[in-house]
């Protein structure tokens, strides 16, 4: 008991925060289109008042919810990249989560998100929507994400290959040993970078929860690039929930397992996406049972 009170309190005001609107957005569910006035609404609020109010020394937990606070950008902010669709993505989303100053293993869980989704996408068929995200592990914009990692066994040939394949119009399938491989190396990168498993979780969940209610308005997927972030970082979560210990491992997996099916098309947008308030509700759950 002693243990679980003092993890919940390293978490800071963003996991509080994002407990009450996980009440909100199931209260105001009954329609799910109550969502943009509803859970959507207070969601945006309660991740601006986290940035307002700065955990800045209070865990590495809330570094996520407090800079896009702060910025009033979220990861949408400097959307003129032109990396390929992903508005907010590229230097905004980098400033929007203080790579420069983030622990290892989150810039890495950050990064492999975004992975993640790029393979998934490229494996559905989609090239261009997974393009920006496999950008990550070799641009220059994306440096801040990978510094540190190569003496941790981060090989950027991989994912070099992988990009090339992509641009010149190779199927997935033709280049799948590649992608195997890429997804292999940062799955050993994580493994040696360490790091408080839960930590990176709930690091995680309030980054699902940014993303999120950044790519829906109105109901539908405004910002598709966030949403499969969203997506991404949520099966990162899960693959760093095998590693916690027994007594939570199961119930955490759990709630992961329900939080990633709440995408009906994996990282593709659909016609209808699930609410904003439900996909904070189910985050808050994933928390509960660290």
């Amino acid at each position: 008991m002693e243990t679980k009170i003092k993890r919940l309190t390293g978490l800071g005001l963003t996991a509080a925060l994002m407990g009450s609107v996980a009440l909100a957005g199931c209260s105001g569910e009954g329609g799910e289109s109550g969502e943009g006035e509803g859970g959507e609404a207070v969601a945006e609020q309660s991740v601006g008042e986290a940035g307002e109010h700065g955990e800045s020394g209070g865990g590495e937990s809330g570094e996520v919810g407090g800079e896009a606070g702060e910025s009033g950008e979220g990861e949408s902010g400097e959307s003129g990249e032109g990396e390929g669709g992903e508005s907010g993505e590229g230097e905004g989303g980098e400033g929007g989560h203080s790579m420069d100053t983030l622990a290892v293993e989150k810039r890495l869980a950050f990064m492999t998100g975004h992975v993640k989704a790029g393979i998934a996408l490229y494996r559905a068929g989609e090239p261009a929507m997974g393009a920006p995200h496999l950008l990550h592990p070799v641009s220059e914009t994306h440096q801040a994400e990978r510094s540190g990692l190569d003496a941790l066994g981060f090989d950027a040939s991989i994912f070099e290959k992988v990009s090339a394949a992509l641009e010149a119009g190779k199927p997935a399938a033709e280049v799948e040993p590649q992608l195997q491989a890429a997804e292999a190396n940062l799955a050993a990168v994580a493994a040696k970078a360490g790091g408080d498993t839960a930590e990176i979780i709930t690091y995680l969940m309030g980054v699902i929860v940014e993303e999120y209610t950044i790519a829906i308005g109105d109901g539908k997927v405004t910002d598709p690039g966030e949403y499969q972030d969203a997506w991404g970082f949520a099966h990162v979560a899960r693959d760093h929930a095998a590693s916690l210990p027994a007594s939570s491992r199961d119930a955490v997996i759990a709630e992961i397992d329900a939080l990633i099916a709440l995408w009906p098309a994996a990282p593709i947008p659909p016609e209808a996406p699930a609410p904003v308030g439900q996909v904070v509700a189910q985050t808050s759950k994933v928390l509960l049972r660290l």
